[in-house]
């Protein structure tokens, strides 16, 4: 009754895993889904007192953290990314939830860190992620990345405690899930038939970051916030182009 389940899904998180797990010592069980790490999560997160399991062949973030759920033992779980960090304020919300019997799901808002920086504008915060659940009221979206919690019945509820999130620690951890995520997100979109132009990409481009600097108040973020900014206009078009390259038959990469 109430016992909790926090699932995370790896590959390659030996920075981060450690801290994840830390934070979660409250929980009934903790479980990895490592995606094939090779530099020592999986040992780290058994050290931790974690449960692993193995699963290498890459499905998607959405079909991995849907393997996650299937071998999830409790009635609740929450939903975490290796770069993630509970606090005790979030600890307490989250016991707390489980036991009014109120709610099925529980919205998180998540505070992100850029090179250092809590971000507070640029449409980062506030960042709403539905992460509690009842494992018979959600599953996730089969999206290859962006996955979300689908709900079977009602809306979430929302704890107010803030979900840390350390996910762009120096700029080439952006380079590299800005390659990761764009060439995903286009094969998928590839996949789904969708077309795209050159005009389309540099429009998103453009929009991205009047968006994020105007409109969500990036600019009171400082030259940090200049540059998340302009980063997201730098996704924006770099998913679009990967998606014009495999419209016109051009490889992603070399493999």
């Amino acid at each position: 009754m109430n016992q909790l389940s926090v699932i995370i899904i790896t590959l390659n998180e030996a920075a981060n895993i450690a801290d994840c797990l830390d934070g979660v010592a409250f929980a009934d069980e903790v479980l990895v889904v490592d995606g094939g790490s090779t530099d020592g999560t999986v040992e780290l997160a058994r050290a931790r007192g974690a449960r692993v399991e193995i699963c290498a062949d890459w499905p998607g973030f959405g079909p991995q953290k849907n393997r996650a759920l299937s071998l999830a033992r409790n009635d609740w779980v929450l939903s975490l990314d290796a770069d993630e960090r509970v606090s005790e304020e979030l600890a307490s919300q989250i016991r707390a939830a489980m036991g009014s019997q109120t709610h099925a799901a529980y919205e998180i808002p998540r505070m992100t860190q850029f090179c250092g920086r809590w971000i507070r504008h640029c449409g980062w915060s506030p960042d709403l992620v539905l992460r509690l659940f009842r494992r018979s009221a959600a599953r996730f979206s089969n999206d290859l990345v962006h996955e979300r919690v689908v709900l079977a019945n009602g809306l979430p509820a929302r704890l107010k405690a803030p979900l840390l999130h350390f996910s762009y620690p120096t700029p080439s951890h952006y380079w590299r899930k800005l390659e990761k995520y764009s060439q995903a997100w286009a094969q998928q979109r590839f996949r789904q038939g969708q077309k795209t132009s050159m005009v389309r990409a540099c429009a998103a481009s453009a929009t991205a970051f009047f968006r994020s600097y105007v409109l969500r108040l990036g600019f009171m973020d400082g030259s940090m916030g200049l540059a998340v900014c302009t980063m997201q206009a730098q996704a924006a078009f770099a998913k679009y182009f990967a998606l014009y390259c495999l419209n016109h038959g051009i490889p992603l990469t070399n493999d």
